[in-house]
């Protein structure tokens, strides 16, 4: 099994139509599993309509809950907390009783570790829902995560480290992730353990800025990375800055993909670029830019070093 990865240094750029592309194409000859890591605003499902087959909880911390009946009133918990979670809650039989805020509980446990009574808990929330759905293009893994809920980089190992397990029991050729933006947690879990990082830019003024991001985040965890320049045609003089910097890096640009309004009609319909310039309407047809994803991904295979069974 290969591990390939689709990155960027911000969103926007076009990650997950590029994506779905190569899902497209791979699938005619291989067989796929699908992972979209980006939990906090999960958007691969959009174009390919996935039929849920199970969805699970996702534990993401835990909770501080203060049992009244035990609370003596000594308020250690309300002087250990750094973060202004617990509150006064009023007396009860001239005892004062705290509560907990959950929207400010960081799951710390240092009320529950300094309560002289023992009338803390610390108890486990559900933090995100992960799912297993089947696609056109083989099976997908992803996840939602809750408004304001954290650990968005222990979601996507998890959605990873399933999508995997799958992907073993499948026989799959490729695992195709497409990543969350950004350098952040949830990219460094998205891009551990790949054979190979897909790296988005487009060209603009902060293009190599957002480029050079990533590349350091994909250098650091020693994953080999290609580039794409997406809508390249819109500003070819920043597409060749981009193109220097890469030579400049001994990174190899393996794609310029063009602008078409062709990949925004596709995706409206739930299609893939290369699906649309199959069956569009001929008048926006989309086939310069799925030829160029085709060639793209003819690059891109014998570029990918096979996975080691550790990983």
């Amino acid at each position: 099994m290969k591990e390939i990865v689709v990155l960027s240094g911000k969103g926007g750029t076009g990650k997950t139509s590029v994506l779905a592309a190569l899902a497209h194409l791979g699938a005619r000859e291989q067989r796929l599993v699908l992972v979209d890591a980006d939990v906090d605003a999960a958007n691969l499902g959009l174009v390919l309509a996935p039929a849920g087959l199970a969805e699970h909880d996702f534990v993401g911390g835990k909770l501080a809950k203060i049992a009244s009946d035990r609370c003596t009133g000594c308020g250690d918990c309300l002087r250990a907390c750094r973060f202004e979670a617990i509150r006064a809650a009023g007396k009860e039989d001239g005892v004062p009783r705290y509560v907990v805020d959950p929207l400010a509980c960081e799951g710390c446990a240092a009320c529950f570790h300094r309560c002289p009574a023992a009338a803390i808990s610390m108890r486990e929330q559900v933090a995100g829902r992960w799912f297993v759905a089947n696609t056109r293009f083989g099976t997908l893994v992803h996840a939602h995560l809750f408004a304001g809920q954290e650990n968005s980089g222990k979601l996507v190992m998890l959605v990873k480290q399933q999508a995997r397990e799958l992907a073993r029991e499948q026989g799959a050729d490729y695992l195709l992730v497409d990543g969350p933006p950004g350098i952040g947690c949830p990219v460094i879990a998205a891009c551990s353990g790949a054979d190979l990082a897909l790296l988005v830019a487009e060209p603009t003024v902060a293009g190599i800025h957002d480029l050079e991001r990533i590349l350091a985040t994909t250098e650091h965890f020693r994953v080999r990375a290609l580039v794409c320049i997406n809508k390249s045609d819109l500003n070819s003089a920043r597409s060749r800055e981009i193109e220097r910097f890469c030579a400049d890096r001994g990174v190899v640009v393996v794609g310029r993909v063009p602008f078409d309004s062709a990949v925004t009609a596709a995706m409206v319909q739930g299609l893939t670029i290369g699906e649309w310039a199959e069956h569009g309407p001929p008048a926006a047809d989309g086939s310069a830019v799925a030829s160029e994803l085709a060639q793209m991904w003819r690059k891109i295979e014998p570029l990918v070093p096979r996975q080691t069974d550790s990983t």
